[in-house]
């Protein structure tokens, strides 16, 4: 019987060379993304896909080129959220050798658009809801040894696969969990920024603090985070009413800067499950929320020193404002 050790290199599996292959496939597909930025927690439940699209559709409205990218496979939700649950993936024209890597002619995928412009890749485009994701494998139980790693190569695939073009921001939207945040941050390389959300709770802040404890460690740039559900908005009564019980301030500090606070808007909730959210509702831009977000939005721009004079492409045909993401308001489905 030939034991692990007696293995030479890569075993004849050529291994090596399609990690480095599938790499440069990565490389190539995003050489046209300014920014990549993590949006994590390590905490489930605080908001973060929500706000990780009113951050796209903010900075969308002021002229940004984006695109989302749900990595959460498991529990994907900007598909439903975008609305572009019923989008159809149609392959790109294969590569021509005078081509090169990237544009029309690369071979990729492109991705559905909200009506805005926003390019969104998530599994909920592909998979009902009603299922789950599942990888094939001949063998039985233990999956918990692989199936990370099927998981990232599938990441992979899908960061070279698809046409993700000339954006200013990548926002990716991570799935929750501590540990999941670090393994997110390894993958994607020092290149990644992260941008980290909680909820006014001890118990939020503390799991936080813990990512921010583990990427501390890294090569990797912490933006700060953003403190969502900071109250919620009564729109009967055009106040921010309390959601959390806060007596005393947080004695976690978690040492990196906070980019604001946004309150909890119950309609923007509902926009969301109905697949038309928008940063700001169209018939009150100047909510406390929307005021809150621009906010945000503002301090993310600075953080990353980008600005709008720099954007060298002007938008197609959208205007920038803030508008429904998939144009008027569709009646929910039916119960199934």
């Amino acid at each position: 019987m030939k034991h692990y050790h007696d293995i030479v290199g890569d075993g004849g599996s050529r291994i090596l060379d399609q990690v480095a292959e599938q790499r440069a496939r990565i490389t190539d597909g995003l050489a046209g993304v300014r920014h990549l930025v993590a949006i994590g927690s390590g905490k489930g439940g605080v908001g973060k896909s929500t706000l990780t699209l009113c951050l796209a559709t903010t900075l969308r409205a002021r002229g940004f080129r984006i695109a989302i990218l749900d990595a959460d496979f498991n529990g994907p939700s900007q598909a439903r959220m975008a609305g572009v649950q019923n989008a159809l993936f149609v392959p790109g024209p294969s590569p021509s050798p005078a081509a090169g890597g990237s544009g029309p002619s690369s071979g990729r995928a492109p991705l559905p658009r909200t009506r805005n412009g926003i390019a969104v890749f998530s599994m909920g485009s592909l998979i009902p809801e009603s299922s789950a994701l599942e990888f094939e494998s001949t063998a039985q139980g233990e999956s918990h040894t692989w199936r990370a790693t099927r998981e990232f190569a599938l990441l992979g695939e899908i960061l070279g696969s698809f046409e993700w073009g000339a954006l200013d921001l990548l926002l990716i939207d991570l799935p929750p969990g501590a540990e999941r945040t670090v393994q997110f941050a390894d993958f994607l390389g020092p290149r990644t920024s992260f941008l980290l959300v909680t909820i006014p709770s001890e118990v939020a802040r503390g799991v936080v603090a813990r990512s921010v404890a583990a990427l501390s460690k890294g090569p990797h740039r912490l933006l700060g985070y953003v403190e969502n559900m900071s109250g919620y908005y009564c729109r009967d009564c055009d106040a921010i009413k309390p959601l959390y019980f806060s007596a005393q301030p947080s004695h976690l500090d978690l040492e990196i800067p906070c980019l604001g606070t946004v309150p909890f808007d119950p309609e923007l909730a509902r926009r969301c499950d109905q697949g038309i959210s928008v940063a700001t509702p169209p018939d009150s831009p100047d909510t406390p929320v929307g005021l809150a977000l621009d906010h945000v939005t503002q301090q993310l721009l600075d953080s990353l020193d980008l600005k709008l004079d720099s954007v060298e492409s002007k938008l197609d045909s959208v205007e920038p404002k803030l508008d429904g993401l998939d144009g008027p308001e569709r009646k929910p489905e039916a119960p199934r």
